[in-house]
């Protein structure tokens, strides 16, 4: 028991002296900008697939399941804004976050383990460069504005799918489905998404980065630290996405 308490004592005090350095390292020169916009490309591009296809499917299965309920009170106009509120407040950035968790997590803490594992990281020290400003703060600064621009493309996806499956049952227009879409969403919405995708973003950089450069030597470490970079992304994701709620509920 004690060395339970002991082990998890020094896990937060190695989490709090991570979190210092970046805070320390973000603010101080010299600025990886090329390395910012290169895990930002490859963030977006290695996503973008699945993203597209979980997105639209979202859509799709979501107008499904609402348009039974809205026709036992005749309400089935209201779809498209019952669709636009959902998905730009809690599902885009919601869905967008998982994905990414799995795919950029994942990637990011395996990269990582392997770089300390095949000693990767000391060479960079040895040569004179930082290895924590240009692996760490470079991935935590890519996923925090990666995720909120392939949050807005989830949200734009998952709208084209609820558009077809409305389309499928309705007369309706691509026009008037967008119209009634954007006059139900107010700038309160749109800032509820950014707000979550940037949370989102900067936690599944941070926690993925920090599995990988404290992993543990030896190939066993690169499948755990990955592992450990998913499971832990997704646990924390639902738990800000609780307090988020409370806290834009207390605000609205």
């Amino acid at each position: 028991m004690k060395n339970k308490v002991r082990n998890l004592l020094i896990e937060f005090a190695n989490i709090h002296r991570f979190l210092m350095r970046f805070l320390k390292e973000v603010v101080s020169p010299p600025f990886e900008f090329k390395e910012i916009i290169r895990q930002c490309y490859e963030i977006g591009w290695r996503s973008l697939p699945l993203i597209s296809v979980t997105g639209f499917i979202v859509g799709f299965v979501f107008t499904k399941q609402s348009r039974p309920s809205l026709e036992e009170f005749g309400a089935t106009s209201w779809l498209p804004s019952l669709i636009s509120i959902a998905i730009i407040r809690a599902l885009a950035p919601l869905v967008t976050a998982l994905i990414a968790s799995g795919k950029v997590g994942s990637q990011i803490g395996a990269e990582l383990s392997s770089m300390n594992v095949t000693e990767q990281i000391d060479a960079m020290e040895v040569s004179g460069t930082n290895p924590f400003k240009f692996l760490i703060v470079s991935r935590i600064w890519a996923t925090t504005i990666g995720i909120p621009i392939l949050c807005f493309y989830t949200a734009g996806i998952g709208l084209l799918g609820g558009y077809l499956s409305i389309a499928s049952k309705d007369d309706v227009s691509f026009l008037s489905f967008f119209t009634q879409v954007f006059e139900a969403i107010a700038y309160k919405d749109i800032f509820a998404m950014v707000f979550r995708a940037v949370v989102f973003g900067f936690t599944i950089g941070a926690v993925s980065s920090y599995c990988g450069y404290y992993s543990s030597k030896g190939t066993e470490g690169v499948g755990k630290a990955a592992n450990s970079a998913v499971v832990a992304s997704m646990f924390i994701v639902f738990i800000e996405e609780i307090l988020i709620v409370q806290i834009l509920a207390a605000f609205s």
